[in-house]
């Protein structure tokens, strides 16, 4: 039984027995939900997610494409994989780089 995170998103089919995990484990988590693809899922349990946004430069008045990579926490109940868009959400650090979990694969990858 997945325990209720505070967040609307679908729970886990299969159960783990992750501390780390926020459905199976007592691992909270904050507010900021974030949404990107897994471009690296070579760590034991961590995948690096990549979010593509625009920024505006005011002196050209255009937009520039940036992007951001940041580690996620990707508990063995969600398994994501590479190519996968996934949520992740703000969590207290989990190691040096580490302050988000996975809570919901939105789409597999092709």
């Amino acid at each position: 039984m997945a325990r209720n995170i505070g967040i609307p998103v679908k729970p886990p089919e299969t159960e783990c027995d992750d501390p780390k995990c926020p459905f199976h484990g007592k691992l909270p988590v904050r507010t900021k939900v974030l949404e990107g693809k897994v471009v690296s899922a070579k760590m034991r349990r961590t995948v690096i997610v990549q979010r593509d946004y625009l920024h505006y430069i005011p002196k050209y008045m255009r937009y520039e494409r940036r992007r951001s990579r940041m580690p996620a926490h990707n508990p063995p109940c969600i398994a994501a994989k590479e190519g996968d868009i996934v949520k992740i959400a703000e969590c207290r650090p989990l190691s040096k780089t580490v302050s988000h979990v996975v809570i919901e694969k939105v789409s597999r990858g092709s």
